[in-house]
């Protein structure tokens, strides 16, 4: 099977980089694998994804990119809008039209945050910035090109899955690593506790999304196309999560100058950003448990239901491990 990844620089794209490498030596042998970055595919390009696009003829098709710099977008919605909704569009056309896989990853920050609760998939849409207007504007025009195809094409198997996840951290940039950072020197900190929502792991992320798009021995599964929401178990605020990586860290044996007593909470209105953000990211995953379900597949549940914290633990101990830089 041929499979094309966009972004294989970012936390995400490293995560498939590595869940793919990890597969059974029998179905590796099975896979194409091609692995694009900025370098390979200007993702402002139509072309250029276009051309990527019709010279390998893949079979699944992994959006791994996107623009995710949240606070720049305000200023930057040209190219926030060009790797976000652009970009996504023409790979979902792609695969409509030749009856290939499309999976896709989207953001809390579609939402305004102002539900109580856990948002489902087919809640009101109305986010709060440029960024995630952007990433609104990709689901919208995904799901338009594989609605348009099927009426025009309905014979052709093609399918797609968007999953909608937040707090991404993995390797590269994210929160936790500059959590981190900071508390190798710092002794007190301020962090956000009035907003809610739950980490993920792009290496669970990555696992989960294959789960449901591939069988083990590497074949395409078939599956219901939509909105999936993606996220580990449980909830927290930024500054529980700040506080559990800070002890986790400790706990691994880092030299820190912080303690989570004094990491001080702060509501949002004390930390002005230039993008808005949600305040509640809460997402059910309702709808991605039925299938695995209905899949009887126990092992695939397992993951889906892991506790954010339990999978925090795991990647803290690795960075301090690998030196925390």
């Amino acid at each position: 099977m041929k499979i094309l990844v966009f972004g294989k620089d970012g936390q995400l794209g490293k995560a498939f980089h590595a869940a793919l490498s990890d597969c059974n030596l029998g179905l590796a042998k099975q896979l194409n694998i091609q692995y694009l970055g900025r370098s390979q595919c200007d993702l402002t390009s139509e072309q250029a994804i276009a051309n990527m696009l019709d010279q390998f003829g893949p079979e699944l098709i992994i959006n791994a990119s996107a623009y995710t710099a949240v606070d720049k977008a305000e200023t930057e919605a040209d190219l926030a809008f060009a790797v976000n909704a652009r970009a996504p569009e023409l790979m979902a056309r792609y695969a409509a039209q030749y009856g290939a896989t499309f999976l896709h990853f989207s953001t809390d920050y579609v939402f305004d945050g102002e539900k109580y609760g856990f948002y489902l998939e087919n809640d009101l849409r109305n986010p709060l910035g440029v960024y995630g207007k952007s990433k609104m504007a990709g689901e919208e025009a995904i799901a338009k090109a594989f609605s348009k195809v099927a009426n025009q094409l309905p014979g052709v198997g093609s399918q797609y899955a968007i999953l909608r996840t937040s707090w991404v951290y993995g390797d590269g940039g994210n929160f936790i690593r500059t959590i981190l950072r900071l508390a190798k020197d710092r002794e007190e900190l301020k962090v956000i506790e009035d907003q809610y929502g739950v980490p993920a792991s792009a290496q669970w992320l990555a696992q989960v999304s294959l789960n449901l798009v591939m069988y083990s021995h590497g074949a395409l599964r078939e599956f219901p196309s939509g909105i999936y929401h993606a996220v580990p178990a449980g909830e927290t605020s930024w500054h529980g999560l700040a506080s559990l990586a800070v002890q986790a860290a400790l706990e691994a044996g880092a030299a820190l100058k912080l303690t989570p007593k004094a990491i001080k909470p702060i509501p949002a209105i004390e930390y002005p950003l230039p993008a808005s953000r949600p305040m509640n990211s809460r997402m059910s995953t309702d709808k991605l448990h039925q299938v695995f379900e209905g899949r009887g597949d126990m092992s695939k549940l397992r993951l889906l239901n892991k506790p954010w914290d339990e999978a925090v633990r795991v990647y803290v101990h690795n960075v301090v491990q690998d030196g925390l830089n």
